[in-house]
């Protein structure tokens, strides 16, 4: 789908499609038929029935899964939000495509096809302290470009972003989303120190000033406050859930880009798995708003999708053991455990 307007991307959000509970019943049926305790693997047996819902099978599969990274550039970095300079992003992405970064590494252990997709990284966002980073065009390109990444034949999407200075813009949308402090939401990001911290809490305050009686749906909050590469995760995701494909959701940037979506329509996250929960203080904070308990905590703040990748190793284990258990009847058991 292509949104060819803002009222398409809010009709979309507001008309999502749920998961099969037929499948979800046929997969349950069949866990309890598996040689083993009744809810013994735990979280594994419930990863299962999530992806039988999202596929519409009793015994999903994983054949092809992509880990789509989305980069972007932010104007807010003027006012010294970050430990790198704005450059890094670049330098970056052509350690992605060359293969010498930490997503590289997890995505192929992972078994993911890694698919990189830079927006305009020489024409950063505007500075949203004075005004909307994007305007609805370079919001729909963005969000667009995120929809472009998602491929109808995936069983499995991870995501995962670059942007210095986003971390900044995630602590913006969770505020202008969900309401708090704007201490609520920051933390170090790339590093920053106590001083650090405090100027994005005020970067941050005087954002949601500035944008105080503007639209406060989804897609306002994403251009006036977001980035390229937010808006573009945001818009894979929703791609995503037209598609029926399960999205494994990063860090605190990468759910940071579902917030806006969630505050008008809580369901959007249904179809989302928190691979894990990042180092960001205000990462356990967002997920519990979005009602999601993340798979790892590993104590990663890298993003990449480097998290979301680590997890799909767990998601795997969970879809072997269901679909490659045998029945008590099969392996001749009593039914007994």
């Amino acid at each position: 789908m292509t949104f060819a307007s803002p009222a398409d991307f809010r009709a979309a959000l507001a008309d999502l499609r749920g998961p099969d509970q037929g499948a979800i019943a046929a997969a349950r049926a069949r866990q309890a038929e598996l040689t083993k305790p009744a809810g013994s693997l735990g979280r594994l047996e419930e990863i299962a029935l999530f992806l039988a819902g999202w596929q519409g099978t009793a015994r999903p599969r994983i054949a092809r899964a992509r880990a789509a990274i989305f980069a972007g550039n932010h104007g807010v970095t003027v006012h010294g939000v970050s430990a790198f300079p704005a450059s890094v992003t670049a330098q970056m992405v052509a350690n992605f495509e060359a293969g010498g970064a930490a997503i590289n590494a997890l995505s192929g252990a992972a078994g993911l096809e890694l698919v990189v997709t830079a927006l305009d990284l020489d024409k950063p966002t505007a500075d949203f302290t004075i005004g909307p980073a994007m305007t609805e065009a370079e919001c729909l390109a963005a969000l667009n470009a995120g929809a472009a990444a998602v491929a109808g034949d995936l069983d499995l999407l991870t995501i995962g972003e670059m942007g210095i200075g986003n971390s900044t813009a995630a602590a913006a949308l969770c505020l202008r989303s969900f309401g708090g402090a704007a201490a609520d939401w920051i933390g170090p990001g790339t590093g920053v120190d106590a001083e650090g911290i405090a100027r994005k809490t005020a970067v941050v305050e005087r954002a949601l000033a500035c944008h105080l009686d503007a639209p406060a749906d989804a897609f306002e909050t994403l251009r006036r406050v977001g980035g390229r590469e937010i808006a573009a995760i945001a818009g894979a995701v929703l791609q995503a859930r037209r598609l029926g494909i399960p999205v494994v959701l990063d860090g605190f940037i990468g759910s940071a880009a579902v917030a806006p979506l969630a505050a008008d329509n809580a369901a959007i996250a249904a179809h989302c798995i928190a691979g894990h929960v990042s180092a960001e203080p205000g990462h356990a904070r967002l997920l519990a708003r979005l009602g999601l308990e993340p798979l790892l905590a590993l104590g990663m703040r890298l993003g990449e999708g480097s998290g979301a990748a680590v997890a799909v190793g767990v998601i795997r284990a969970a879809l072997a053991a269901h679909d490659q258990m045998a029945t008590f009847a099969e392996a001749q058991v009593s039914g007994s455990l």
